[in-house]
């Protein structure tokens, strides 16, 4: 069987050989016109977006976390959809913005990360990692022009520096590092408002959790777009902590039991 002929490439960077050779296959186009001048002339697209994710320092590691809304307009377009992604054994990756972008964004990492690992014999850096993410937030700026924004929270355990960190951008693939909490999305701001109020240094993973479903709750009273605990449907927010031992996810029994407390105890302030 004769081989397809395929383009010369010798690096390992997945998501470098698809923008170049197969453009059509990469997020930043989906179908759409591809240049600038176009996009802008098309103008917004109604999309479904994510909302309001966050992550938390703590002792050991960082928790990642995120309600389970998407909106269209006025509309609930989803009231399960997951915006917070393991990418490899040592990173975690939330998002905000247009939902279907920003889901494929996650999905790529993921494959560019494991994809650099096989070729290399060894993964990327947590830094290498956060400038990749900034390189493909940058990659889609086209996009932004028709209202299809990502905005990606990222975190990742250091191995050299046995820490893990937390990394936000810009829509223009600018990568910043935050020593304390963020939050992102339409509920950011309450978000950061509470998490502000209540962060403490040296956090144990059950406080800061707790701190995490608390903003998350907070920020759903204030923001249409973010989605609170639904006790019909059994919908809580997601979760995971990332520390020395790799990716673990929040279980749903700790998440409904903490949404519980966090319930209960608004309702004992406002009797």
């Amino acid at each position: 069987m004769k081989l397809p002929n395929l383009p010369d490439y010798d690096g390992s960077s997945f998501f470098d050989f698809v923008s170049t050779h197969h453009p059509e296959l990469a997020f930043r186009r989906h179908g759409m016109a591809a240049s600038p001048d176009q996009m802008r002339n098309a103008g917004p697209v109604a999309v479904p977006s994510a909302t309001t994710v966050l992550a938390i320092k703590y002792q050991q590691g960082v928790v990642i976390a995120g309600d389970r809304r998407a909106t269209e307009g006025f509309q609930i377009a989803d009231r399960r959809i997951e915006k917070v992604f393991k990418i490899d054994d040592w990173s975690a990756m939330a998002i905000a913005g247009a939902a279907g972008p920003c889901i494929e964004m996650a999905k790529l990492f993921q494959t560019e990360l494991e994809h650099y690992e096989k070729l290399e014999g060894m993964p990327l850096s947590c830094e290498g990692k956060a400038n990749k993410l900034g390189q493909m937030v940058k990659a889609n700026l086209p996009m932004v022009f028709q209202g299809l924004v990502v905005m990606p929270l990222y975190v990742g355990y250091d191995l050299k520096r046995s820490e893990s960190r937390i990394f936000k951008y810009d829509i223009t693939g600018g990568r910043y590092e935050e020593s304390e909490y963020h939050a992102i999305g339409s509920g950011g701001k309450d978000a950061r408002n509470t998490m502000r109020e209540h962060f403490q240094r040296h956090l144990s993973e059950e406080d800061a959790i707790k701190l995490a479903l608390l903003a998350l709750y907070n920020a759903a009273d204030d923001d249409v777009g973010t989605g609170g605990p639904d006790l019909v449907r059994g919908i809580y927010p997601t979760a995971k902590v990332v520390t020395a031992q790799g990716i673990t996810d929040v279980s749903d029994d700790t998440l409904r039991a903490v949404c519980n407390d966090v319930m209960a105890a608004r309702r004992s302030r406002e009797t």
